[in-house]
């Protein structure tokens, strides 16, 4: 599967690598609103064909292909990749694996135990090493490899170029315990996260000094503890070449060697057919041509798909009747056409058959897909609107669409910090609200969002001034909600005053509203297209019983206004500094007074529309053309990646489109390169809406505050975002995600996380939809290998399944 526009961050930040949408990332964890309750949602099972290891044969070679050649073989380095992660969990200690619910497990082969011995005064853990753990030079893995590693990513010594160090800047000593193989880590601050330290480990040769830390081990591993070691790095082939090591302690790698094989996406397919890849993650489309194999393989009938299966009768006659008839150029060019056709289906026939050696394992990949909205500026700078854009996108459908077709559950995501089936999970997504195109207008309509916006002349007041207000309530103790009230006040008195002025222009610009800018043709140049202002056949007014009051919002009055401010506040306390049990009760009481509200008004009014009773209410099903505001359209870039393996992507792009458009919220949808889709739009803030994705943690205090941190002015006037792209956050979810980080009752810090997570819901600046479907293609006789899920590879036991299939790749194919 493809892993295009992924942010290049590291490791520990184990989220620090985005994936692109359909491409991959880093990790995130846990979840919820209220506490009383988990959700007890089982993840799906990883399928790797498990086997004994007495049933997996010794010897031969595996092929697995990678996006890339790794940059660099430092998994602490900004430039490490999921090539860099899988290549040293073959080499390196990890003293704490993933398992397959998404937790960290001791790994036996390099502890004894590891625990928190003390902790008061100072939180102390104490490390027991298993007594043959030795790097592949005989020494043994000891306290002086603490230390180094710990000095070179405590952050203290610019010289050491390391793109992270959480959790290590924590560390206030590292001793020698009892004997040489304890080791004993004092933190100078609580780290509920200890666990994610040191994995990998690295040697002191290499973490204890710069040079060799900053260079040294970017594409050589001289020492290193795990199952195999490292033989060879060529670029020039594009392989990173690992053997079985001779001083490995625990049980033998089956394999003699393994080879990690750059492949382009776009070349997999073929690379399978031709046996020079064993194991590689692959897109919808090979998946679809694997199983095809398999029933063709199994019927014996001919070939019903690929080149020429198309071709009629009728067509396929008169192609015969030009290559054999009297004209001489016309039969030449026919005879061209149809040997160019037998070959392509002889190939394609071929290639076919070679697929029937493969099988396709199929889970979920330890990431999801989230809708990015960048509330830095511009209409999504107000809260309210990103909301109406949440509320407009059907969740379900959409994970429907990508995992349905797939054989794989397709339920949307409700955490931001945690994925169904780990501790802790619990769905968050009600503090927001679900899907309801009414209430998605009625924000819309209370941000100043209406029909006949576009029209107007811009007025004093910027859209998101609000928001901006809020943002900085944190820091004033609650000053700014006083402030907040009197503006939106103020702001209602005048919106009556203008309300019969706003009503009469309206109706006279509802056409220039529906079909956008003056330069809505030059936009549709290559890779860019709007969404609502297309002139699309049979456009006009909205038909059935609701045509005649669905025609456009009204701004509300004075007492609409009131009734408006009361209900945004009680939307809004999740946002805010109050309790999340609390928030959820006012949020509930807001939605039963919409209810009743709705019901005193004349037909045709709509449930949560904020106008005054007898007043018209925003379309039950959709508006005409985008809304606008201060003379200004309602329409936002959407930015999305172009490349053949971001098919799924660009799919899931539309239908948000569709989905914003019935709210009257047009896109501009920009196609992008896929190597410049994140760090030239995503990184920079260049979009308004984008799909991107994050992995899975174990550790969401430490791995998820980067992501989801508030951004803070640098000297220069810019915004340090960290990894917060959507540049959405609060101070109350910051101090959320420090308590837990330094919180030892691994239930209280889950809890604390249940908290955070429904406040990022309710800011609304990242939408998860799905935990992205994880396909590999897989030779049929190999078995401990595939879609692993949550947990680790255990790459010793890797292997075929009898000595037949170890054999050449010739071999294997007949």
């Amino acid at each position: 599967m493809s892993h295009v526009g992924v942010p290049r961050g590291t490791v520990r930040k184990r989220r620090s690598l985005a994936l692109l949408t359909v491409g991959v990332l880093t990790i995130p964890a846990l979840a919820g609103c209220s506490s009383d309750t988990e959700d007890t949602s089982r993840g799906v099972p990883q399928d790797i064909a498990p086997a004994a290891r007495d049933r997996v044969a010794d010897g031969s070679t595996v092929n697995w292909a990678v996006d890339a050649m790794p940059t660099t073989l430092n998994a602490f380095q900004a430039d490490a990749d999921s090539a860099t992660t899988k290549i040293t969990g073959a080499l390196l200690p990890t003293l704490f694996a993933m398992d397959a619910a998404g937790q960290p497990k001791l790994n036996p082969d390099y502890l004894e135990s590891a625990k928190i011995i003390e902790r008061e005064p100072k939180q102390v853990v104490l490390y027991k090493l298993n007594q043959q753990a030795v790097w592949s030079d005989g020494r043994e893995i000891g306290a002086p490899d603490f230390v180094a590693q710990w000095r070179a990513l405590s952050g203290k010594d610019s010289a050491f170029w390391t793109a992270r160090n959480a959790g290590y800047e924590r560390i206030e000593k590292i001793e020698r315990g009892a004997d040489d193989l304890q080791v004993r880590v004092t933190f100078a601050k609580p780290y509920a996260d200890w666990r994610s330290l040191f994995s990998p480990l690295y040697p002191k040769e290499i973490t204890g000094s710069p040079d060799t830390f900053n260079d040294g081990a970017r594409t050589a591993l001289k020492n290193t503890a795990g199952p195999f070691q490292l033989k060879s790095v060529s670029k020039a082939k594009g392989t990173v070449t690992l053997v079985r090591s001779p001083r490995w302690w625990g049980e033998k790698a089956k394999l003699d060697s393994l080879v990690f094989r750059a492949v382009a996406p776009k070349d997999r397919t073929k690379a399978l057919a031709d046996g020079t890849v064993h194991i590689t993650d692959i897109d919808a489309t090979t998946a679809d041509r694997i199983a095809l194999a398999l029933r063709d393989g199994s019927n014996g009938q001919p070939l019903t798909h690929g080149p020429g299966a198309d071709l009629t009768p009728a067509a396929a006659l008169r192609s015969w009747a030009l290559a054999h008839g009297s004209d001489e150029e016309q039969a030449e060019i026919a005879q061209a056409a149809r040997e160019k056709t037998r070959k392509a289906v002889a190939a394609y026939g071929a290639e076919q058959k070679a697929l029937r050696g493969y099988a396709v394992r199929k889970s979920l990949e330890p990431a999801y897909t989230q809708l990015a909205l960048n509330g830095e500026s511009g209409p999504l700078a107000d809260d309210r609107v990103r909301r109406a854009v949440a509320r407009a996108l059907d969740r379900q459908e959409i994970a429907e669409a990508v995992l349905k077709p797939l054989g794989l559950p397709a339920k949307p995501l409700g955490s931001h910090l945690a994925l169904a089936g780990q501790p802790g999970y619990k769905d968050g997504s009600g503090a927001l609200g679900d899907q309801n195109t009414k209430e998605a207008q009625a924000l819309l309509a209370d941000a100043g969002w209406t029909q006949g916006g576009a029209a107007e002349k811009p007025k004093d007041t910027k859209a998101g001034s609000e928001a901006e207000k809020r943002d900085s309530k944190d820091s004033k103790d609650g000053k700014e909600g006083t402030e907040k009230t009197e503006a939106d006040e103020e702001k209602a008195e005048k919106t009556d005053k203008d309300e019969e002025k706003d009503e009469k222009k309206a109706g006279e610009t509802d056409d220039r509203a529906a079909t956008g800018s003056d330069d809505s043709a030059a936009s549709r140049a290559e890779g860019l297209y709007i969404v609502g202002q297309d002139d699309k056949p049979g456009a006009g007014p909205v038909q059935g019983p609701d045509a005649s009051s669905a025609t456009h919002i009204l701004a509300p009055s004075r007492a609409a206004a009131a009734q408006s401010l009361a209900l945004l506040r009680q939307a809004r306390a999740l946002s805010e500094d109050s309790p999340a049990a609390e928030a959820a009760d006012t949020a509930k009481a807001a939605d039963t007074a919409a209810k009743a509200n709705a019901q005193d008004k004349q037909p045709g009014g709509a449930a949560g529309a904020y106008a005054p009773m007898g007043t018209a209410a925003p379309a039950p099903a959709s508006v005409q053309g985008p809304l606008g505001k201060d003379g200004k359209t309602l329409t936002l870039r959407f930015v999305l990646p172009s490349g053949p393996g971001s098919q799924s992507l660009r799919g899931v792009g539309d239908k948000i489109a569709a989905m914003l458009e019935k709210i009257g919220i047009g896109t501009e949808i920009t196609k992008v390169p896929d190597e410049s889709y994140f760090k030239d739009h995503i990184a920079s803030g260049d979009y308004d809406l984008a799909l991107y994705s994050w992995p899975a943690t174990a550790y969401p205090a430490t791995d998820g505050r980067p992501i989801y941190a508030k951004p803070e002015p640098a000297t220069d006037g810019s915004l340090l975002v960290e990894q917060n792209y959507t540049r959405v956050g609060t101070d109350h979810i910051d101090q959320l995600f420090d308590q837990a980080v330094a919180e030892l009752d691994e239930k209280a810090s889950r809890e604390l996380m249940k908290q955070a997570d429904a406040r990022i819901w309710a800011a609304a600046g990242s939408i998860p939809l799905y935990q992205r479907p994880q396909l590999v293609a897989v030779d049929k006789k190999l078995a401990n290998v595939g879609a692993f899920g949550f947990a680790a590879p255990r790459y010793q036991d890797i292997g075929f399944t009898d000595r037949q299939a170890a054999g050449s790749p010739a071999d294997r194919k007949k």
